[in-house]
Order: structure tokens, then sequence, then C-alpha cells
């Protein structure tokens, strides 16, 4: 299992858009990817669940702890990692 926290810098956080790359990004690997807002210490939840990922309320600035396990999850890993450091394309 891979885990790697990362911060938010986007403006709008990992809300409508962003969140939404954010899923479509985990979906395309066969592996498990959850994630949780460590800053609100929340549980972890599906990271290929749009209403999931929503209801972290991952705000800018906020840390946010990515576990991926299986199947390509270095692959996943890095992916949502450069999707996130680009600002999600935006």
């Amino acid at each position: 299992m891979l885990v790697k926290d990362i911060t938010i810098l986007n403006s709008v956080g990992l809300h409508a858009r962003p969140a939404a790359k954010f899923v479509q990004t985990a979906a395309r690997f066969p592996c498990e990817i959850k994630v949780c807002n460590s800053t609100k210490e929340s549980a972890f939840v599906n990271a290929k669940s749009i209403l999931s990922v929503l209801s972290l309320g991952i705000d800018q600035g906020h840390s946010i702890t990515i576990h991926a396990h299986g199947e390509k999850e270095l692959e996943a890993m890095e992916a949502l990692e450069k999707l996130i450091a680009e600002n999600f394309g935006e």
C-alpha cells in the first residue's frame, strides 16, 4: 500500500471541477484508492466516488491523505500527485 500526504493549493479546494478530475483520474486505475481530509481528521472514503470526495469538504490549504493499494498503485499515485501539482489543469 502506498500512502501520500498532499496539501491542496487550488483556490477552490477539491470542489466541483477539480473533484471531478480527481475522481476521473482515480477511476482509470484498477487498484483501491481512498482519500481523507487530514486537516479535518475525516474518515477515508472511496476516491472513485464524486459524492464521497465532495463530502470531505476539502478547501484550499487543507491536507489530504491518499491510500492506493493493489494493481498499478504506483501509477495511480503518480497520476493523482501530478494532477494536484498541476493545479487540476486550471
